[in-house]
């Protein structure tokens, strides 16, 4: 059953193969099992997971009178676990965002993408380590200590959310949600070997997401194909009025197009994603990727995206300036983390800061305020921002010429852990890729596409706007072809 698609544990399911409790059960005990090697798991709650299993069960038996697989399909994702990357509020639920800033906090409200996944009737397994706050790329500044690849436990699994792709990779849960504000679904995604989807920004509340940067945000799924991806964008996508970034539009079945053949598809391929910088495994695997396409029927065409160079340099100026207003909330007085000595007031902020947050954190907050500050809003943060309209200009002029876009989703595969701890710009670099298709606000996934020295390679997938069908179309045709999305670490069980 750890290795079944959604699909076929909704059928399993509907058709009284399984219950929902079994099933829960069969992954909590991997999560018993595993967890204290990979420490994907921030926060587990046997007693309550196992109660909504039961309730799912109950709901399971009232859909469709007979438990026939049409009742699965009515009710495609009632019954199965799910885990939250711990950045999504949960009612009754410690809510921690990686941070000791949040380490006690139990969360009053659920988040909409929560809610969504609540009504569907899927079964909360817990909440998943991060990087702290969502900032960082190798899940190394989580407070509650570093997750580990289950490919090479010497080596990261990617960040901000390596604990869900860590829970994904490992089999100790079907699906996950991620954030993804630079790369930070799809970057641990193809560090791991799964599938990870970034929404066109707005598709996707924001509401009870803890914010880092608002204009950059997204929320997403994170599975083992791109068929499972497609039934959980059912699920999270939807207007939400409570988030005024999110988007009014007609509810899409995001699966519509799986089937749909590939011939006369335009593939771009980003003249600069293929230039220096590149581990040549990596390369060779993306390359093989491409080569699969076209046998489907694909064509490729050079398109140029001349100002993503400018990609990271401008995102470390917007994401900084962002947190450095989100993160001013958490002050030690209404919520959070308070020191337990200070003098007086503006004593018990700044101590309660310092204990609060982590090094990224601080680091990150202290570049953003100073590129808002008097005298430098204009030299910094403005020239960001029309930096960023230059790449989405990029951006639509390159899919004038193609339908999607195809690169690597990383420079190279997973790095040990410490590699780029102690050099914040190696760190930053890791996203290379990934954080221009944020600026631009487009729809981007990742899915596996081979191995270099034994560790997961990722395929990057860039659509248009609101071109996440068309991208999960692309996806699903090439792994009905290959098997790397089935593949699964050693040492792990069946």
């Amino acid at each position: 059953m750890i290795e079944a698609s959604l699909k076929q544990l909704s059928a399993a399911l509907a058709q009284k193969k399984i219950s929902s409790v079994e099933l829960t059960t069969l992954f909590l005990d991997r999560i018993e099992q595993y967890n204290p090697t990979l420490n994907a798991f921030i926060t587990l709650d046997r007693e309550r997971t196992l109660a909504a299993a039961r309730a799912a069960d109950a709901q399971l038996a009232k859909v469709g009178a007979g438990g026939t697989a049409a009742a699965g399909q009515a009710a495609p994702l009632l019954g199965i676990p799910l885990a939250h990357k711990d950045i999504f509020c949960t009612a009754g639920w410690r809510t921690t965002c990686g941070s000791k800033m949040l380490a006690n906090f139990v969360s009053p409200y659920d988040a909409h993408v929560v809610e969504r996944f609540s009504n569907a009737g899927m079964v909360l397994l817990g909440k998943c380590n991060m990087d702290e706050f969502a900032m960082g790329s190798s899940n190394e500044t989580s407070h509650f200590g570093p997750v580990k690849n289950p490919w090479d436990l010497t080596c990261v699994p990617g960040g901000s959310s390596g604990g869900s792709a860590t829970a994904v990779a490992a089999r100790l849960t079907p699906a996950a949600t991620g954030t993804d504000t630079g790369g930070s679904i799809r970057q641990p995604a193809a560090l791991c070997g799964l599938t990870g989807l970034k929404p066109t920004y707005g598709v996707v509340s924001r509401y009870g997401m803890i914010a880092f940067a608002s204009s950059l945000d997204q929320g997403g799924p994170m599975a083992k194909s791109a068929e499972d991806c497609a039934l959980l964008l059912n699920a999270m996508a939807g207007f939400d009025p409570r988030d005024s970034t999110s988007l009014e539009r007609p509810a899409e079945d995001y699966s519509r197009d799986l089937e749909k053949p590939l011939a006369g598809l335009k593939i771009g391929l980003p003249r600069e994603f293929f230039a220096e910088g590149m581990d040549a495994g990596v390369r060779a695997a993306v390359e093989a990727a491409v080569a699969e396409y076209r046998k489907l029927g694909a064509t490729t065409v050079e398109v140029g995206l001349p100002n993503s160079n400018l990609s990271v340099p401008a995102y470390y100026v917007i994401a900084p300036a962002e947190a450095s207003s989100n993160l001013s909330r958490f002050d030690g007085v209404r919520y959070g983390h308070r020191a337990p000595d200070y003098a007086d007031l503006n004593d018990m902020y700044a101590k309660s800061r310092a204990q609060g947050f982590g090094a990224e954190v601080k680091r990150r907050i202290l570049i953003g305020t100073y590129v808002l500050s008097h005298g430098y809003y204009d030299a910094y943060y403005l020239k960001a921002q029309k930096i960023r309209r230059l790449i989405a200009a990029d951006f639509a002029a390159a899919f004038k010429e193609c339908d999607v876009i195809l690169g690597p989703t990383t420079p190279s595969p997973a790095f040990k852990f410490g590699a780029k701890a102690a050099d914040p710009v190696q760190m930053y670099l890791s996203d290379i890729y990934t954080i221009a298709v944020n600026l631009a606000g487009l729809p981007g996934m990742s899915i596996p596409c081979g191995f270099d020295n034994g560790l997961p390679v990722g395929l990057q997938i860039v659509g248009p706007w609101f071109g996440e069908a068309k991208m999960l179309n692309v996806a699903h045709q090439y792994q009905l072809l290959t098997d790397w999305h089935r593949r699964m670490p050693s040492g792990l069980g069946t």
